[in-house]
């Protein structure tokens, strides 16, 4: 499993995107009107898509009123917004890591510039379309911290029996993969049972990772940060290992 989720929880239980707090309800809202107008519902039952949008925003506590009119502006009963295109690019970081860059834009030449410009300035490259995204797969991702939860095989019971693929040691916490389309049952199953999530979203799961430490470490996450924090941003997935105990450190 990629450490890039555990490095965005790591961030999130230090407060490290306080200071970054409007930028990023920002983003959240933009994903969820981008989701209702694009799913063809603003009905989260009803849009998948939207449905992850939603939850993600609510657990950066974004106001339930904001997220509401987000969701207007997305079907058209509210005016306003901008027209924003989904575009995604790809790369290389320190250490032959592959980044995968999801935006919402309304401008690409703008996105373009500014995410080529991330890439050289931090010590990555800019690659063709397809050049990374191959090894990257939808999931969902479910993350739980060790001391909330109950034991290795009652977990695992739980997942398996709601249509998880896997769980997995991920140090300190357990992580649960599942098929898109599984998600949201798991989800409300582990929520069911009185476990706590760190977090739960749809997301890219890369196929195999690529150890990172040292001075490269610090190299790849600036490279991440530097990406997360533009404008157009939305996602950054990459496949780097990169042991808990440096990214607490560097976090």
């Amino acid at each position: 499993m990629s450490g890039h989720s555990k490095w965005a929880t790591i961030k999130r239980k230090k407060g490290a995107l306080d200071a970054k707090r409007s930028n990023q309800f920002a983003k959240l809202l933009r994903a969820v009107e981008v989701a209702a107008r694009e799913g063809g519902s603003g009905d989260p039952k009803a849009n998948m898509t939207l449905a992850s949008a939603v939850e993600k925003a609510r657990s950066f506590s974004v106001p339930v009123e904001n997220i509401e009119r987000a969701i207007k502006r997305g079907t058209g009963e509210l005016e306003g917004g901008a027209k924003y295109e989904e575009v995604a690019y790809e790369g290389y970081g320190p250490g032959g890591v592959a980044l995968f860059v999801q935006c919402l834009t309304d401008n690409r030449n703008r996105t373009a510039q500014e995410v080529r410009h991330a890439f050289t300035r931090n010590g990555g490259s800019l690659g063709e379309s397809g050049s990374v995204a191959w090894m990257f797969a939808r999931k969902g991702l479910i993350q739980i911290e060790k001391e909330a939860a109950p034991d290795e095989e009652r977990l695992l019971e739980l997942a398996l029996e709601a249509g998880a693929d896997d769980l997995r040691d991920a140090e300190s916490t357990w992580e649960i993969t599942t098929e898109p389309a599984a998600f949201a049952a798991v989800r409300d199953r582990i929520a069911e049972a009185g476990i706590p999530m760190l977090s739960a979203e749809l997301t890219m799961v890369p196929q195999t990772t690529v150890p990172v430490e040292g001075g490269q470490a610090r190299q790849v996450l600036a490279l991440v940060e530097a990406l997360e924090d533009l404008d157009d941003v939305q996602n950054v997935y990459a496949n780097f290992d990169i042991p808990e105990s440096v990214m607490a450190e560097l976090g």
